[in-house]
This record gives C-alpha cells, sequence and structure tokens, in this order.
C-alpha cells in the first residue's frame, strides 16, 4: 500500500508539472493574440535617408501598469544613434480614439529614474518607455510617442530619426522584446517633395466713367464757380506701382488755343477771375481679400496740388495720381472747377484731356 502511495503521488506530481509547462507557452503568447486597437505614425518626412519626426498614437490591447514596458522597435536601416531623452515625449489619452482623445504627458527621466518618474531609453533600434509607480495605461486608451524636433515636454527636441532606404517597413509595439501588440507600417520613398509652380499675369485696368462732361451752372456766371466731374478707375498688381498723367490744354474759345481761360496752380476759387483747374478724390471700391478691418488695403495716392478739398490744378503732363507698388481698385472722382471774369468773350469754351495710366512691373 504504502508502495502505492508513493506511486500515485508520483504520478499527480509529474502530470502537475507537464500541466506546468503545457501552460507557460500559453502565458507567454497571450500579448501575440491580442492586437493593438488603432495605430498610426505621422512623420514629417517620407524621403529615404532624411532626418523626420514621428507620432505614433495606439490604442494598447492590456492594461500597462507599474514599471511595465512599452516598446518602440524600428526596423533596421532607421537610424536613432542621435535620439536622446529630450527628443522624446510620452502621453497617455483618455479614449480610445486617437484623433480626439485627450493626452497627458508624463515627464519623462532616463531608464532607471527615481520614481514616480515615467522612464525613456534608446538602445540600438529600440526606443523604450517604463510606466513610473502609480502609473498605468487603460485598456484599448490610445498612447502617443512623439520623437524629433515636435516634442515640448521639457523642452524641444533637436534631433530626428534618420528614414532608410525606400521601401515598406513595420515598426513594431510590445511589451517585451518579441512580444508584439502590433505593427505600424510606413513607407519610405525616393522624393516626397511636388514642385508646384504657377505664373501670375501682369494687370492693369484703367477706365473713365464719362468720356464727355458739361460745366453747370451753364453758361457760366461770374457770381459762382462752374463745376462737372466725372470718375477715374486704376488697379494693378505691378510690383513698382502705377502713374496717372493728364495731358491737354485749357479751357479755350472754340477750343481753338483763343482767349484761354487761366489754368490754375493749386489754389481756391476765386469768382469773377478767370480760372480752370481740376482735383482728386479716392476711395478704396474693392477691399483686398484678407485686409486688415482697418480699411488698411493697398490704394492709389492723390499727387500733391491735387488732393486738397476745395483747391485746384493744372498743368499739362503732371502726375495726379500714383502708386509705389500693387494696389486694389482705386477709384477717384476727378472734379472740375471754372471761374469767368466779366471781360470774358462769350462762346463756347472746351478742351480735350488726355488720361494715361502706366504701370511698372
Amino acid at each position: 500500500m504504502m508502495h502505492k502511495k508513493i506511486t500515485t503521488v508520483t504520478h499527480l506530481a509529474l502530470v502537475s508539472a507537464m500541466l506546468t509547462l503545457l501552460m507557460v507557452p500559453f502565458a507567454q503568447q497571450a500579448w501575440a493574440f491580442t492586437s493593438i486597437t488603432t495605430a498610426s505614425d505621422i512623420m514629417s518626412s517620407s524621403k529615404d535617408s532624411t532626418g523626420s519626426n514621428h507620432e505614433i498614437k495606439a490604442g494598447l490591447p492590456t492594461v500597462v501598469g507599474a514599471g511595465g514596458t512599452i516598446l518602440y522597435t524600428f526596423p533596421a536601416g532607421f537610424n536613432l544613434t542621435s535620439i536622446v531623452l529630450g527628443d522624446i515625449d510620452f502621453a497617455t489619452g483618455d479614449t480610445s480614439t486617437c484623433s480626439t482623445a485627450t493626452y497627458t504627458e508624463h515627464p519623462l527621466a532616463a531608464s532607471g529614474g527615481s520614481d514616480p518618474t515615467w522612464n525613456a531609453s534608446v538602445s540600438g533600434q529600440v526606443i523604450t518607455i517604463t510606466v513610473g509607480t502609480g502609473g498605468t495605461t487603460a485598456v484599448n486608451n490610445c498612447v502617443r510617442l512623439r520623437v524629433g524636433t515636435n516634442t515640448s515636454t521639457g523642452g524641444t527636441g533637436t534631433h530626428q530619426i534618420t528614414n532608410p532606404t525606400a521601401g515598406s517597413y513595420a515598426i513594431h509595439i510590445g511589451p517585451t522584446p518579441g512580444n508584439n501588440m502590433g505593427d505600424i507600417t510606413v513607407n519610405i520613398i525616393s522624393n516626397d517633395q511636388v514642385a508646384v509652380s504657377g505664373l501670375v499675369g501682369q494687370s492693369l485696368t484703367f477706365s473713365l466713367g464719362s468720356n464727355s462732361v458739361t460745366f453747370s451752372p451753364s453758361p457760366m456766371t461770374t457770381s459762382a464757380p462752374s463745376t462737372a466731374s466725372h470718375t477715374l478707375l486704376v488697379t494693378t498688381n505691378a510690383a513698382s506701382g502705377m502713374a496717372v498723367t493728364v495731358t491737354g490744354s485749357t479751357l479755350s474759345l472754340g477750343g481753338l488755343g483763343v482767349n484761354n481761360i487761366t489754368a490754375m496752380g493749386g489754389t481756391t476759387s476765386s469768382v469773377g477771375t478767370k480760372q480752370f483747374g481740376l482735383n482728386l478724390a479716392s476711395s478704396n471700391a474693392t477691399p483686398a481679400v484678407g485686409a486688415a478691418p482697418s480699411g488698411s488695403a493697398p490704394i492709389g495716392d492723390v499727387a500733391s496740388g491735387y488732393g486738397t478739398n476745395d483747391n485746384f490744378k493744372f498743368v499739362s503732363g503732371d502726375t495726379i495720381a500714383s502708386s509705389t507698388g500693387a494696389i486694389n481698385t482705386t477709384t477717384y472722382t476727378v472734379g472740375y472747377m471754372a471761374n469767368i471774369s466779366g471781360t470774358t468773350t462769350a462762346g463756347s469754351y472746351s478742351t480735350t484731356l488726355t488720361y494715361t495710366a502706366t504701370a511698372t512691373f
């Protein structure tokens, strides 16, 4: 009986040992059957042999508690040799939706730092994050790893991971070496830039609101000035601006250059004296897209001598409006004024003035 008991105990011990041996492999492989719920890696450059920032977001399939690790293993070819602690940020999110989660940054110390600090280290192709004392990551909630010059917690990073040659690569995420929770596929290409160009044509718009004006009152009197007006519109994208000039003669009898009305030199009206002149007032008719609310959109200026209210001037060949650069549509009101004396010969007085807009591109 004693021999039988001993045999029975031995058999139970063997069975127990065999069960233990069978259970261990399944426990070690538990991670392999649970995958990260979502994963992405936003890179600042996909060009081969080029430094790039990484922002890796992943929904972890299980809790990683205090002292636990999360390993980010970059494939051979990615160069991490310049990455230091200041180039790494790690944060935990409050939801499983990585794009809208609110993240809590965890200040990092070098691996082996004092608790409750979270630790980070770089060894070969692996970046290891160690959860600090009292820390944890929730099931399915997103975690975020930033590596490169996109880091900000504790300072801005100064180094980037250098990309390998062109090809498709998988970055592994796992709790321990060889145990992956999931992969993130990135594609490296030989050139990630597209040169985009376009041509903006030269533009000058110029128009007169009217090609004929008549003084009022008509006939002219010696007791009040006669006036007339029309608009003048100009806009251009010329880098060096534009200039509007006026050429012609003062008012004369029949427009024949006899019995001329005296051209003014920037003076006010003096009834009973022969006078002829014009002035301009400007406004910005079409504000620039995105212009400041204060109305700072660029418009053309009125030349000296022509922009003072109730002052009039006429000199053939004068520049009456100008700009030093491109301007938005500017509408000028051109006002004319004429006075006559008591001895001014009766008849129809006229002149033809020519306006010219010149842009300097």
